[in-house]
């Protein structure tokens, strides 16, 4: 009974707090009001509002607005999204005031086109890549959305290098650079084609960091020309000259390789700088010269047919795949050869420009007479101290 008494003695003293709660309650109700106008003001400002939704019909979202009736926005606009659930919130834009039986009708679309352009904008002046989707394929090119809005990439555009016609299919995601952005004609155009020059730089500068000369790569001829093989590897063009084709008949060989071709190659320089690579072809197959080396030693003798005479020499003919050379200096005690004529004649080199072995019949004549006269001295007899002491008797006596 007291503390009944004090308390409500201390509420006659102190009536404010007594009446504490139910202010708290209208404060509550007010600030909710007044927050349910200020959204309600926002809305028919027709700037981007940030509603809540409360229902979703087969063909509407309708959305909380502060007002006694919500607002209601086209479930089309949500056709490239995940449909919206009571609870969430979403970004609308006001596009006609409601009466009597009929709703406020907002935009979502319009909003993202908005939000987007805003966005597209910010990107533009700082040069970033966009991310988008192809929806739909135009005569010259493809409209592109970004984020809810429209942009129209060239065909020139799309692709490395441009492209004639349409490649991309639609709702094919790409990242491209806003290249034109008027803001009074509201329309914006995108280059994918920098983005994929930017990759391609790229990918060769990792490319070119990665291979050494003496590497061996596989590549694809892309072009034959008199100037030699031009080889694609990784995006990247090398020369295959003609010396460097093959080590017999480069030019001959130069005319075997077609466009499309897979070959393998020897790399023999790099180009950081100019993005260059120099190819080799023969550098992967046997040396003629070696092969010739080891199968013809050097002061070897062997038999050729004279094939031709010239001033210039005679042509011999070692075996199918093998010719020789004997210029006139190296011509036997008889002078020049006749044509058909077998000789037999030493190694005494190979040119490696033709692949022909030295030969040389006047080395070969004269290693014949050295065995001749080794031979004629082991068969004669040989004189003892005593012959040879009687010998110098006999010839003195004489005197």
């Amino acid at each position: 009974m007291e503390t009944n008494q004090t308390q409500h003695a201390e509420n006659q003293e102190n009536p404010e707090k007594a009446a504490a709660p139910g202010t708290e309650e209208e404060l509550s109700m007010a600030d909710l009001l007044k927050a349910e106008a200020q959204v309600s003001a926002k809305v028919h400002s027709r700037g981007v509002v940030t509603v809540r939704v409360v229902q979703v019909t087969p063909e509407l979202v309708l959305v909380d607005i502060g007002e006694k009736k919500e607002g209601a926005i086209p479930l089309a606009d949500f056709q490239d999204e995940k449909t919206p659930q009571p609870g969430d919130e979403v970004q609308a834009v006001l596009e006609k005031k409601g009466g009597e039986g009929r709703y406020t009708m907002l935009s979502h679309r319009r909003a993202r086109e908005r939000a987007a352009w805003d966005m597209t904008k910010k990107m533009f002046e700082a040069k970033e890549r966009v991310k988008g989707k192809v929806t739909e394929i135009v005569k010259g090119g493809y409209i592109v959305d970004i984020s809810g809005m429209r942009a129209f990439m060239p065909l020139s555009l799309s692709e490395l290098g441009g492209a004639h016609k349409h490649y991309l299919p639609p709702n094919a995601k790409v990242r491209f650079y806003i290249t034109d952005f008027n803001e009074k004609d509201r329309k914006v155009v995108v280059s994918r084609r920098q983005v994929l020059e930017e990759d391609e730089k790229e990918r060769r500068g990792q490319v070119l960091a990665e291979v050494v000369p003496g590497g061996i790569v596989r590549g694809v001829v892309s072009k034959v020309t008199e100037e030699g093989l031009l080889v694609r590897f990784q995006g990247i063009e090398g020369l295959v000259r003609p010396e460097d084709v093959s080590w017999r008949n480069p030019l001959e060989t130069l005319k075997t390789y077609k466009r499309g071709q897979h070959v393998k190659c020897k790399i023999l320089a790099v180009d950081k700088e100019g993005e260059k690579l120099a190819f080799g072809l023969k550098q992967l197959m046997p040396n003629p010269v070696d092969m010739l080396k080891r199968k013809f030693a050097y002061r070897s003798l062997l038999k050729a047919k004279v094939v031709s005479v010239a001033p210039e020499g005679a042509l011999l003919k070692v075996n199918e795949q093998v010719e020789g050379f004997v210029t006139p200096e190296n011509y036997g005690a008889e002078g020049a050869p006749r044509e058909g004529q077998e000789i037999q004649g030493v190694v005494v080199g190979i040119n490696s420009s033709n692949f022909r072995l030295t030969l040389s019949i006047k080395s070969c004549e004269e290693s014949e007479d050295r065995r001749r006269m080794q031979q004629y001295l082991k068969g004669s007899p040989t004189l003892t101290l005593g012959q040879i002491l009687l010998e110098n008797s006999e010839d003195e006596g004489e005197l």
